[in-house]
């Protein structure tokens, strides 16, 4: 009981440490802002009491309002609970069912489910519930997973930086690991279990074989004991050549019965420290990382041998299909579907493939992967990117539940209505291991994310792989109403709903993309023509001319369009049935192409970046009048960097128009402010060391 109590205390972690005078609202509180004004434990009865329900009942505890006069927390199982006869035959060993009812004569709200992880996430689902303005009386919630691993990836590298991260250096203080348990470990694993992520990927994906030897999973095991009370299991990145590096071994071809002896012996010894160890992610055969194809076997190969290390212990691969090769290929959209479609069918019960949610990499817009729908003897798992690299950092105001649901919500033509959402938690074909990666953007900043702001993309991130079919509006209001006073929630929401569209505006309208400075991927820089490899240049991509722009990805072109379904093919071959927002990413046309704007290309392309632009400004005044009900520190820093990508936006349109005018020799359309440079000013701009630790 002592170890439940202390456990219990440390979920109050978050809490302590925001409510001193010096970080009152910071940001640390994340959307876990509520806490009544006197703690009533008294009123929270556990008939089974464990770690989990521990933590259920001290968040109970901290932020029931003084309406709810009673809470039970109980297992499906309990006599009291069977004989109220409650629908709770599906909700699986993680969903939860909040009903108001009776027992012993007394009404009460009773969280209910299969597992002590299920009452918790109804606890929190509970508090979300009153903290949105919902009743405290008659209360009918029940919810279940759609999607079963929701696993948060973090790039975080062992010496403490963060690949694409914008918040600061590493949550993971590898060098003061295992002895130390941060009480920031707490509060980031109570703040997933608040949103329903059950999985951490500790490390990058451009992996360091030194993540595999002892010491580190003797520290990894630590971060699993402060995670698995809140529900939460830790899985590693792991480097191809490990055997090679660390075992002594002359190949790390999969094929090889040493290989797969020593991934054995090394699995048995990372689950003898962590029992309930999720399994490896893989990046393999991409960008320099060694992988299977080093040997000329397969993904599947390589996938398999790792998924048979971990099998007996119940462990999972996800193994990324982001590839594409050191030599110029065709097209990089098409490299992924290229290599892996063929191997449908051919992977372990146990592998999911990763797949980016678009075919390049993260862009503000990319049309949905084609590889969704095509790979039906396969779970495939979604990778988002949570961390905005293509996005303006941390810095600019750009909510990510659009492009998110945006994708989800895509018809892959496979089958009728199929969406990708159908595909990836399992329901189309009937399996029964589905998942979801978002690419984590936390780190040590106060505020957890970069800004205030960017913590919405953590928390839509978490609420749709639990239910894909939320919406990406009710989500923003649900995020702005627990973590802002309720008089802003309008104009929060009304604020971060365009977001994203504008930074798209501003940086890459109609299906552009790939247009940012390549190495920090920051800023604009669509000139750029000299790297070593053809596709990291960014007029690889837009292949702009005196003739017009885009990439001719039809049949005449690259015919990436084949990869799609026979019906979107044909609707991308036609740039009057494309949709505008993808027009160039499927189509090299003229610029004075007419489109059903009534504008042409040109101007078309002159009007959204002026429109990106002027929504950073709409933002901005909105913003200004919640001053007087958002407290001053958020307020002023949110602000701040309104103001930065105010200016950046400005700059992001003048020197692509700057560089599209020097191409086409086309003159603004009348009244259009020209750019504030010249071309040359904006070529010879220079930012060094910008965050994110380029890999």
């Amino acid at each position: 009981m002592i170890r439940v109590m202390a456990t219990a205390l440390a979920g109050l972690a978050m809490v302590a440490a925001a409510t001193g005078p010096a970080f009152a609202e910071d940001g640390y509180r994340l959307w876990l802002r509520q806490q009544a004004p006197v703690p009533a434990p008294d009123r929270i009865a556990v008939t089974a009491p464990s770690p989990k329900l521990a933590l259920a009942r001290a968040e109970l505890a901290r932020a029931l309002p003084a309406t709810v006069a009673s809470v039970t927390l109980a297992r499906s199982d309990d006599p009291r609970v069977v004989h109220l006869r409650l629908p709770t035959r599906s909700l699986g060993d993680e969903g939860y069912l909040v009903r108001t009812v009776t027992l012993d004569g007394a009404a009460t709200i009773l969280v209910t489910g299969h597992s002590d992880r299920a009452i918790l996430y109804g606890s929190f689902a509970l508090l979300r519930h009153l903290a949105t303005g919902g009743a405290a009386s008659g209360i009918a919630l029940s919810s279940t997973p759609r999607v079963k691993l929701r696993v948060l990836d973090h790039w975080d590298n062992l010496d403490g930086s963060v690949e694409r991260g914008y918040a600061g250096a590493s949550l993971w203080d590898w060098w003061t690991l295992p002895d130390f348990r941060d009480p920031r470990y707490t509060d980031y694993a109570r703040a997933n279990a608040s949103i329903g992520i059950n999985g951490t990927v500790l490390n990058n994906v451009n992996a360091k074989a030194d993540s595999l030897t002892a010491p580190y999973i003797a520290k990894a095991a630590t971060l699993a004991d402060v995670f698995r009370p809140w529900g939460i299991k830790v899985y590693l990145s792991a480097r191809f050549s490990a055997p090679i590096e660390l075992g002594g071994l002359k190949t790390a071809d999969p094929r090889d019965p040493a290989v797969a002896a020593w991934w054995r012996s090394k699995a048995d010894e990372i689950y003898r420290a962590i029992p309930d160890f999720g399994g490896f992610l893989v990046k393999a055969n991409s960008e320099g990382q060694p992988g299977p194809r080093d040997y000329n076997a397969t993904h599947a190969d390589g996938a398999n041998m790792l998924a048979r290390a971990v099998a007996p212990h119940g462990g999972v691969v996800m193994w990324r299909a982001f590839v594409y090769a050191d030599t110029d290929p065709e097209d990089r959209a098409k490299q992924a579907y290229t290599e892996f479609r063929p191997l449908d069918g051919s992977f372990d019960d146990n592998v999911l493939v990763q797949v980016k949610n678009g075919p390049i990499d993260f862009q503000p817009r990319e049309p949905f992967h084609p590889l969704f729908g095509a790979m039906p003897k396969t779970p495939l798992m979604p990778e988002f990117q949570i961390t905005r690299e293509y996005l303006g950092f941390a810095t600019h105001l750009a909510y990510l539940g659009p492009l998110f649901t945006e994708v989800l919500d895509a018809q892959t033509g496979r089958r009728p209505d199929q969406t990708v959402a159908d595909v990836i938690d399992g329901r189309a074909d009937h399996h029964a291991l589905s998942g979801m990666a978002g690419v984590a953007n936390i780190g040590r900043d106060r505020d957890w994310s970069g800004s205030t702001f960017n913590q919405a993309n953590w928390y839509a991130f978490g609420r749709l792989a639990w239910d894909p079919g939320l919406s990406a509006r009710d989500i923003a209001r649900e995020w702005a109403l627990q973590t802002f006073d309720a008089r802003a929630a309008d104009t929060v929401v009304a604020m971060m709903m365009p977001s994203r569209e504008a930074v798209v505006d501003y940086t890459g309208p109609l299906g552009l993309a790939h247009l940012m400075g390549t190495s920090a991927h920051y800023g604009p820089a669509p000139w750029v023509s000299d790297l070593q490899r053809p596709e990291w240049n960014p007029v690889y991509y837009h292949r702009a001319d005196r003739q017009g722009i885009g990439f001719d990805r039809t049949a005449s072109g690259s015919d990436a369009i084949a990869q799609y379904a026979p019906s979107l093919a044909r609707r991308y071959a036609d740039p009057q049935t494309t949709p505008l927002d993808e027009l160039l990413w499927f189509h090299h046309l003229p610029w004075t192409y007419a489109l059903s704007t009534g504008r042409t290309l040109w101007d078309e392309m002159v009007h959204r970046y002026d429109a990106g632009v002027a929504a950073v400004a709409v933002m901005a005044r909105e913003w200004d009048t919640l001053k007087p009900v958002v407290d001053a520190e958020r307020w002023q820093k949110t602000a701040t960097f309104l103001q930065i990508q105010q200016r950046e936006a400005q700059w992001w349109r003048d020197a692509s128009l700057a560089y599209w005018m020097s191409i086409n020799g086309l003159p603004l359309p009348v009244g259009v402010t020209p750019p504030a440079q010249d071309l040359a000013w904006f070529q010879a701009r220079h930012v060094p060391y910008a965050p994110g630790n380029p890999g």
